[in-house]
């Protein structure tokens, strides 16, 4: 699908009408050195501060070992691989979920389309040491308005992706994790994505995993996640998501739950009293 489908009538960056994707220029990304760059993230610092118009990043097959930042000052940007199977960002961090993160978004107006993030600390300790503790560990962080995210893949153990702030859409996206795997105070749209639960690959301590942790933080607070038609599915049990905010709000829309969920449905971690 070409990006014009998708956000043209819904942005300020100028727009390519003799490509039939719309974008003005691309910077190919191959590893092998058969494109403009090697690294994704030398593709993005060569991007003007101040770009408004749609600069597509292809990123050719492979696994690209980096740690991936768009500043608040180039928006604009298609991020594209080949397929979310094919095309992988993969870092190893723990702990600082504001550092730690593979990639990072700050910028309004963001398309990614066919790739994967993913965080690998946790699946390390998992395959190493499987009593070890599991640590927060952020494949993707999310921050600009209007960001879109079409087939990726966001892959973790816990607060694979977070969805911090603004509005934000994931059309048939992969997201993979067993704590709080999708959290944040994002205003956000997901539909026809699969979610694979993976709390079955814990430590045995690990009784459930939380599929979600949603921080709206007021009555007015106008962010929440949706559901639409989304698959979950995996091993172990989940709730389908814990509080991380006094008002927090998850919707599941016409939703496939083949997997074990727990019968409350829904845990009120630190405010039980909203229950």
């Amino acid at each position: 699908m070409s990006i014009s489908l998708g956000i043209s009538r819904a942005i300020e960056c100028k727009l390519n009408n003799k490509d039939v994707s719309k974008v003005v220029y691309t910077i190919t990304v191959d590893q092998s050195g058969h494109g403009n760059f090697t690294k994704i993230q030398d593709a993005i610092s060569s991007i003007p501060s101040g770009n408004d118009q749609w600069i597509r990043i292809h990123a050719r097959q492979g696994i690209y070992l980096e740690k991936v930042f768009i500043p608040h000052d180039k928006p604009c940007i298609l991020l594209e691989g080949e397929s979310r199977k094919l095309t992988t960002i993969t870092w190893s961090e723990h702990e600082r979920t504001d550092t730690s993160a593979t990639f990072s978004s700050f910028p309004d107006n963001f398309v990614a389309k066919s790739i994967t993030f993913q965080q690998d600390y946790d699946e390390q300790i998992t395959r190493v040491d499987a009593e070890k503790q599991i640590t927060p560990a952020v494949a993707a962080r999310i921050y600009g308005d209007k960001s879109a995210f079409y087939q990726c893949g966001f892959i973790g153990f816990q607060d694979t992706l977070w969805d911090v702030e603004k509005r934000h859409y994931f059309q048939s996206c992969y997201i993979e994790g067993a704590v709080d795997f999708i959290f944040g105070g994002g205003q956000s749209f997901y539909e026809n994505c699969l979610i694979n639960v993976t709390t079955g690959l814990l430590p045995p301590q690990v009784s459930a995993g939380y599929l979600t942790a949603q921080g709206r933080q007021s009555s007015i607070d106008p962010s929440g996640f949706v559901f639409k038609k989304c698959t979950i599915f995996g091993t172990g049990r989940v709730f389908l998501g814990r509080a991380y905010g006094p008002y927090s709000r998850v919707i599941f829309d016409q939703a496939a739950l083949n997997t074990d969920v727990a019968p409350q449905g829904w845990y009120a971690w630190m405010y039980p009293s909203h229950v």
